[in-house]
């Protein structure tokens, strides 16, 4: 036993190491980042977050079905308020660490964290991604989605939600039971450069379900077998932000609250979310 040093990862009381712990502490032993227990969800839990989840997909149809050209994005944000609290929940980004709004709204250029605007006025060809978290009974599911506004737009704008798209089902794929975050992120930009796209480096994924953000932080760039052990249990988000050229990003020196996130060449950007919960054989989609 080595004293001293403290393990994240511990056996239940009075209980043999399961297969699952055996598993952890090898790599563990070996010196890898693994998760705590306590980022491993219980039945119970991943059932409260799934509800959350049913709930956040009916507010992004909702979106879906009401979005237009000559709408406003502080639109979008009634809608996906009346929604959410019609259902019994709560809309996560509603003053959270100052943010005004119910749900993000970026367009084109503004990478993420738009924030709701009655001047905001959404034209034809535009691309919007609405990002919103429910919280339901304390538990938490977050997701987004892209919209072409007036359902045409640029080639190389189409091109770009297409590809965006693709990121986020082939980090997905590349998310296995005992996998590294590294492994996800390595697939997300492998197919991101085939573009000449950059993948956004100064915000991630995370953990979700008990708090809006937990660990572990999931880069959508990297190396494979790097980052945090990915196990059965576990729930977090995969938001790959793509752009259209480079990955650098900066904040909007005319937003008032320090939210809103522009590309550093002012290109436009896309992103897609789910909150996935790892299964003994890949992931689940939990905001489906």
């Amino acid at each position: 036993m080595m004293f001293g040093k403290k393990r994240r990862w511990h056996v239940l009381s009075g209980q043999q190491p399961s297969e699952l712990d055996k598993k952890v502490m090898y790599w563990e032993n070996k010196g890898r980042l693994v998760p705590t227990r306590d980022l491993i969800k219980t039945d119970e839990q991943i059932e409260g977050i799934r509800k959350s989840g049913e709930i956040n997909t009916g507010v992004l149809d909702e979106v879906e079905r009401l979005i237009h050209p000559g709408m406003s994005t502080l639109e979008i944000d009634k809608i996906c308020y009346d929604y959410c609290t019609s259902h019994g929940a709560v809309p996560a980004c509603l003053n959270y660490e100052g943010f005004p709004k119910s749900v993000c709204t970026s367009i084109n250029e503004v990478v993420c964290h738009g924030i709701p605007k009655e001047s905001d006025i959404l034209k034809e060809g535009d691309i919007v991604n609405v990002d919103f978290t429910t919280i339901y009974n304390g538990y938490y599911a977050d997701a987004s989605r892209m919209f072409i506004i007036g359902g045409k737009t640029t080639p190389e704008k189409e091109q770009l939600v297409r590809v965006a798209k693709e990121c986020l089902e082939i980090g997905a794929e590349a998310a296995k039971p005992f996998c590294f975050v590294g492994d996800i992120g390595h697939a997300i930009e492998k197919h991101a450069k085939k573009y000449g796209y950059g993948i956004v480096r100064d915000l991630c994924g995370h953990g979700v379900g008990l708090k809006f953000h937990e660990e572990p932080e999931v880069m959508h760039y990297g190396h494979k077998g790097t980052g945090m052990l990915i196990v059965p249990g576990m729930v977090f988000t995969i938001e790959p932000m793509v752009n259209m050229g480079t990955w650098k990003v900066f904040i909007d020196a005319d937003d008032k609250y320090g939210w809103e996130v522009v590309t550093g060449d002012e290109l436009p950007s896309a992103q897609w979310e789910h909150t996935f919960l790892m299964t003994e054989h890949g992931v689940e989609i939990l905001t489906r």
